[in-house]
């Protein structure tokens, strides 16, 4: 199976049904199939072949999901790039895939300057929004305009073929391409579906950008089932996202941690909510006093609590009926997936705290031509001929099974001889009730190896002075774990994704 036969098969089984909402605008699932084949058809005449990839630089957005299928159907390779990338990081991104092809609204050419004439294997851009823009030295189509003759598909692809690059942040470096077949996809899309119980009546409501692969996934679950989804821009107007929620009866909607720290300092009573059948959170750890205030504003809702990599997609999830009994986990491997830790010497535990390591067809086929980096995480497995991925993440697992993430590897704060986690200094101060975020990182000390410096956000019209933060932490952590700076910032950083930005937090802010 192929991603594209998500759309294709639930078009045919529900031709007339709603499969997309943005703002005003509604496609069903035959229009939208329609539409993603004439696109297909245009990308066609532009030559575009087998494996070339077509970058799709456009806000979350009808068009953007009609390009996301019509790549597939010319058996070429999607990427999405957040529309909030500037032309540099564009500019690289284009050259390390070598796209043939990127898609963008007609007013972006203008802006990009120099992008042009430093992308050498750039042919083609479709704009949308209108006639063809002016791009130097590239050929230009309109987006909405109609192939020369009617295309029909002759099909080629197989499912070990690359469906998706999915660049990640770069935290660590230059943004590296995520290499996801068909099989790879499929499988991580059948796996969630099934354990959230997905149903074509589901409603999914979107807020996260498509470029982000948690985002991305809630278009391609729903088409898989052929349920509706409604795609926003973001989240930045929590109100009128809720009333959208209440108005399509949303029965799904995923969330990350800065998402829950804006509807907590909501009175979600006011919203009639009745309809939401459960909410989920990826992407970073959601803290558990967020669970816990979620649990008793949302008492109806099931909470599924995750854990996953852009390298593999999905891993864990906790199920519900286990929130209240272990609200830290996130749970075990999902169905179709094999999960363990090992130490550092490679060996696998039956409990304790160790790496993380994934076993499954959702994993990757590695990083795009970056050998040396594919070869440190996918490593011989226990069976002989395969690759299993190491997740450079640390967790903690329990007799039965359960997981508790306790930090990135890099992330580990090492002070006084002793190993800190993040997460567990960060559970601790969320506990205070005037704190909206919290983000816990290691400094540099020429004593002691490194401090551990909080960073923390507060909810509106409370007051609150680092030293009650550090008061707290000393009623309830160990003294090695204390925070020994804690700073009082009006807003956190964060990444494209909405995730915190602890690569900004090590440094003070100017006074």
């Amino acid at each position: 199976m192929q991603v594209e036969n998500f759309l294709e098969r639930s078009a045919a089984r529900f031709p007339g049904k709603t499969a997309i909402v943005c703002g005003e605008r509604r496609l069903t699932y035959r229009q939208v199939d329609e539409e993603s084949t004439r696109v297909a058809g245009l990308l066609k005449e532009q030559g575009l072949q087998r494996g070339d990839r077509v970058a799709i630089y456009l806000d979350n957005s009808i068009e953007a999901v009609v390009a996301i299928f019509a790549v597939l159907k010319t058996d070429g390779v999607f990427m999405l790039v957040n529309p909030t990338v500037k032309a540099e990081k564009l500019g690289f991104l284009l050259n390390d895939s070598r796209a043939s092809t990127l898609v963008c609204h007609r007013d972006r050419p203008n802006r990009l300057g120099s992008v042009w004439n430093e992308t050498p294997h750039l042919r083609t851009v479709l704009t949308v929004g209108g006639d063809a823009a002016d791009v130097p030295g590239k050929r230009a189509v309109a987006f909405d305009a109609r192939p020369g003759q009617r295309w029909s598909r002759a099909r080629s692809g197989i499912d070990i073929d690359l469906a998706a690059l999915i660049y990640t942040s770069g935290s660590t470096g230059q943004p590296k391409g995520v290499m996801l077949t068909h099989l790879n996809i499929v499988s991580a899309a059948t796996s969630i579906t099934t354990y959230l119980e997905n149903t074509n009546d589901d409603v999914i409501l979107n807020v996260l950008p498509l470029s982000f692969d948690y985002g991305l996934y809630q278009v391609l679950m729903a088409f898989k089932i052929g349920a509706t989804v409604i795609v926003e821009r973001s989240f930045a107007f929590p109100h009128a996202v809720l009333e959208t929620l209440i108005r399509e009866r949303a029965t799904g909607f995923p969330i990350v941690p800065t998402i829950s720290a804006l509807l907590l300092q909501m009175d979600l009573s006011r919203y009639d909510l009745s309809a939401l059948r459960y909410v989920t959170n990826t992407g970073a750890a959601l803290p558990t006093q967020h669970i816990l205030e979620l649990r008793k504003a949302l008492p109806h809702v099931a909470l599924y609590s995750m854990y996953g990599l852009t390298e593999c997609k999905r891993v864990t999830y906790l199920p519900p009926s286990q929130l209240d009994r272990r609200p830290d986990s996130v749970g075990r491997g999902m169905p179709n997936e094999e999960v363990y830790i090992v130490d550092d010497h490679d060996r696998r535990l039956a409990s304790g705290i160790g790496e993380l390591v994934i076993r499954g067809s959702n994993v990757m086929k590695g990083y795009w031509e970056r050998p040396e980096e594919t070869e440190r995480v996918l490593r011989p497995g226990p069976l002989p001929g395969e690759r299993v991925l190491y997740s450079g993440d640390i967790f903690r697992m329990d007799d039965e099974g359960y997981l508790y993430f306790v930090g990135r590897k890099d992330d580990i704060i090492k002070t006084r001889g002793e190993k800190v986690s993040p997460k567990e200094v960060e559970d601790v101060i969320y506990k205070l009730p005037a704190i909206a975020e919290a983000a816990v990182v290691g400094v540099t000390d020429p004593i002691l190896g490194q401090v551990v410096k909080a960073v923390v956000t507060l909810k509106p019209g409370v007051s609150i002075t680092s030293l009650d933060v550090r008061r707290h932490c000393v009623s309830h952590l160990e003294d090695f774990m204390v925070p020994k700076i804690v700073e009082i910032r009006d807003v956190m950083p964060k990444t494209g994704t909405g995730k915190i930005d602890k690569s900004g937090l090590k440094a003070p802010t100017a006074a």
